[in-house]
């Protein structure tokens, strides 16, 4: 299992890495990397192009390292933890205990014959 978790957590980091890319690389006020490469006109190289997909590029990752750690968790989780269905407790049996034992008693040793 350790594999596996190892495996997830760099899949994780990597998505996380390019997610904080895709977010700093983005203008807070819409012009995102129009703005930073020239400032042509948003016509000439299809910015609106370039910003819908930084948007949607933001989603997924985000989406996906969600769904990553989910699934790292369930896969990952140790056969103690998972809630495992308990069997039916019979009813109509008799409850049997053992008698009843007075706490000031002290137990008595052996006697030898």
């Amino acid at each position: 299992m350790g594999t596996i978790f190892t495996l997830f957590m760099v899949i994780i980091m990597i998505a996380c890495v390019l997610l904080i890319t895709i977010i700093m690389a983005q203008n807070p006020k819409g012009g995102g990397l129009s703005g930073t490469f020239g400032g042509t006109s948003p016509a000439q190289f299809g910015v609106q192009r370039t910003n819908d997909f930084m948007e949607n590029a933001t989603w997924v990752l985000g989406g996906g390292i969600i769904v990553l750690i989910i699934v790292s968790v369930v896969l990952t989780a140790k056969p103690s933890q998972r809630v495992a269905p308990q069997a039916p407790v019979n009813q109509s049996a008799p409850a049997t205990s053992a008698p009843a034992q007075n706490s000031t008693t002290v137990p008595q040793a052996p006697v030898k014959k």
